[in-house]
């Protein structure tokens, strides 16, 4: 008897994640078809007025490439939240946008910080940690899979290029750091088989049953027409030969 859920994909696990990225693409459609430039919506550090780009901000791009680049990874990376973490993935993915565009409104430079790599940032963070904290293989391999595809992304946390929202993508980092120390998920149990619970009894096993304390067979059956002798013993110096003798025959055959 083992305990464990099992997971099953759902098309909410799906549609959510493409959800968020088509309302990014429409708008920066909205921006190329009429004309809008949405920049002044995105986070302004040092101003109150800034505040608004932490709930926009991530859903405006300045170019066609940014936008792609973004919309890749937080579609792989928001459907693997939604599937292995459902308990807690609204949680993680709405706090987790207010929290990484706060961050970066401290303590980023005075200038307009849009796109979605903060978000990117903060689900690969927080799934690449939180599978490791976790030690189930399931997760793990989740945190190697995210480490092997998005593992380059750690070098712009750092000022390495001139243009990029290094601060964003650090307060994503750490705040997904932070989520994955903070939030708990049972969505994926250990197994555990009847042995391992706490309530277990070896008298009543019956498998258990069948052994003496030196783990030895209590219920041995003696073929009938055979007497056990008490007497005899394992450490017997009574050594029996056996002899057993038989007839080759060969046949030839073709090949």
């Amino acid at each position: 008897m083992t305990i464990s859920r099992k997971l099953y994909f759902t098309p909410d696990v799906f549609l959510y994640p493409l959800l968020l990225v088509m309302i990014m693409w429409v708008v920066f459609w909205a921006e190329i078809r009429f004309g809008f430039r949405f920049n002044q919506f995105g986070i302004r550090p040092g101003k109150v007025s800034g505040l608004s780009g932490v709930v926009a901000g991530p859903f405006i791009h300045g170019s066609l490439q940014h936008l792609f680049n973004n919309s890749i990874p937080l579609m792989v990376l928001t459907t693997a939240l939604f599937y292995f973490y459902r308990s807690i993935r609204w949680r993680v993915l709405l706090l987790g946008i207010l929290f990484t565009g706060l961050l970066t409104w401290f303590i980023g430079r005075p200038s307009y910080h849009i796109g979605a790599s903060g978000i990117v940032y903060l689900l690969a963070s927080f799934l690449f940690f939180k599978g490791i904290f976790s030690r189930l293989y399931q997760l793990i391999a989740l945190s190697f899979a995210v480490v092997f595809v998005y593992g380059s992304l750690l070098w712009y946390v750092f000022p390495i290029k001139e243009g990029i929202s290094w601060e964003g993508h650090l307060s994503g980092f750490v705040v997904g750091l932070l989520f994955s120390l903070i939030f708990k998920s049972r969505d994926i149990k250990v197994k555990k088989y009847e042995w391992e619970q706490d309530d277990y009894n070896p008298d009543n096993d019956p498998f258990m049953r069948q052994f003496d304390e030196n783990g030895n067979f209590v219920d041995s059956v003696i073929p009938e027409g055979i007497k056990e002798d008490n007497n005899l013993s394992t450490t017997s110096n009574q050594v029996s030969k056996v002899t057993y003798s038989y007839v080759s025959k060969i046949n030839n055959e073709e090949e």
